[in-house]
């Protein structure tokens, strides 16, 4: 009996937890359905949601740029010695050889190999000349960053560094974050630590000294930019409350704009020296080298797709919600009926799609969705009567069932078209054809010769019909 119990506890606990699991992760980290298929009062309808796409290593479909463009290494070859010991000199540079070439692309090859890959720039020949180095990451896409951006150096952590964002393509810059042994001495600035923020100076730029350490610790071969420590100032310090980050990116425009980029810039100012002072005889200790770069992220896609894909060296949205454009950033052709809108978070868990509607409400395609596959109801959504959209306001989808049921006929001979307008006689006007058109002539419907034909019992017109239209013309 006992054995059974146990089973049956162990059961009803696993089922427990497989059900948060499959609840909360899916629709507050994801928010990976755009819409999907209910059953209403009027049959089977869409049910639309904001949705997004899942992170990804975006540096896949970067492009990147150096500057200077012959920094690298390699041409001519060069020779050069390790950072802790200027007479261990058997490290080689050539770009003809390929097992002695440095190239850019290394930087973002896959990690584990024997022995490492890595890019590597010229040595500091030019001492006392700053060895300056620029390392543009592009993606020609508008993202949103999800994780810790974190670089990999090869031979010493740059003594001062900056990391730049741009959301304009490049055109124009904006610091993350500085690095330096000394923040005071290279960029005026107090030492911080992200740490250090709160959720009121969470937009500050700071510069951090906890990833410049000179060879003496050669082990920490990373730097840092903290995306998730940030996150955590509103979601907690494991994440757990992703509705409070969210509901703060829903409200706070500058907080999401933040954590968006299309592109990064890596400014390396000086090398690692391990010293306070710059061995002139032995200037090719002194070097840049990357093994590696991580920047997760997803496409920016205004909560309005849930895939993004990369085609002809280029990353765009495949919009939802009758929305079109790289970032699905506006409505589509005869779907401008309301200024276009962002998706919202809110409220978790689905949050609200904001779908673009029509222009103007006319004859309705009603296609038998019941009988469609998955597969095809991309295709269908747009056709779908508006009726069919539960996101659509009211007052639309009340304007776009005018006369097509027992409470709400035509009146005075009209005919119903398409359940949305009455089509009057001539005599007749007004939404259910219920005004005699002379109404609105000088000297009104009292003339003999007004050619009016004869009202119908005011009891074909009951108070309910009176109630409904008058709720349809203040809407």
């Amino acid at each position: 009996m006992r054995i059974y119990l146990a089973l049956a506890l162990q059961a009803l606990w696993t089922g427990v937890c497989q059900a948060a699991m499959q609840h909360y992760p899916a629709a507050w980290g994801h928010y990976d359905v755009c819409k999907s298929q209910i059953y209403s009062d009027e049959g089977l309808t869409w049910d639309y949601m904001a949705c997004q796409p899942e992170a990804a290593d975006m540096t896949q479909y970067l492009k990147v740029t150096l500057d200077p463009p012959n920094i690298t290494c390699g041409n001519p070859p060069e020779t050069y010695c390790a950072l802790e010991n200027p007479y261990m000199c058997n490290n080689e540079c050539d770009a003809s050889t390929e097992e002695l070439a440095h190239p850019p692309e290394l930087m973002f090859d896959i990690e584990g190999r024997n022995p490492t890959t890595f890019w590597q720039s010229t040595s500091w020949k030019r001492y006392p000349k700053a060895l300056l180095v620029n390392i543009t990451l592009s993606w020609n896409k508008t993202i949103e960053l999800t994780d810790d951006i974190v670089l990999t150096f090869e031979s010493g952590r740059p003594e001062q560094m900056v990391l730049e964002k741009s959301l304009d393509y490049g055109r124009t810059w904006q610091p993350y974050q500085f690095y330096a042994t000394d923040c005071l001495d290279a960029f005026t600035m107090e030492p911080k630590t992200v740490q250090d923020l709160t959720q009121h100076t969470l937009l500050d730029i700071i510069c951090t000294e906890d990833y410049s350490r000179g060879y003496v610790w050669k082990y920490d071969k990373t730097v840092r930019f903290e995306i998730k420590d940030r996150f955590a100032l509103f979601a907690g310090p494991r994440l757990h409350n992703m509705a409070s980050l969210y509901g703060q990116l829903d409200t706070t425009k500058n907080l999401r704009d933040f954590f968006t980029i299309t592109d990064l810039r890596i400014r390396l100012l000086r090398p690692a020296t391990g010293a306070t002072m710059v061995d002139e005889n032995n200037l090719s200790r002194y070097f840049y080298a990357i093994s590696d770069i991580k920047v997760q992220g997803r496409c920016k896609c205004n909560l309005h797709a849930n895939s993004c894909v990369f085609d002809k060296e280029k990353l765009s949205c495949e919009c939802e919600h009758n929305t079109t454009g790289p970032d699905c950033g506006r409505c589509k052709r005869n779907y401008q009926g309301r200024a276009w809108s962002a998706g919202s978070y809110l409220p978790i868990p689905k949050g609200t799609a904001n779908i673009c509607i029509p222009n103007n409400i006319g004859p309705v395609i009603r296609p038998n969705v019941s009988s469609l596959g998955v597969a095809n109801r991309k295709e269908v959504a747009p056709q779908v009567a508006l009726s069919t959209a539960p996101s659509v306001h009211v007052a639309n989808r009340k304007r776009a069932r005018v006369c097509d049921n027992e409470l709400m006929r035509c009146q005075n001979g009209g005919v119903c078209i398409g359940n949305v307008r009455c089509n009057c006689p001539a005599a007749y006007t007004g939404l259910l054809c219920e005004k005699p058109r002379c109404e609105s002539e000088l000297g009104g419907c009292r003339g003999a010769g007004s050619g009016q034909p004869p009202l119908r019992p005011a009891s074909s017109f009951g108070p309910w019909q009176l109630v409904l239209l008058l709720g349809l013309a203040l809407l």
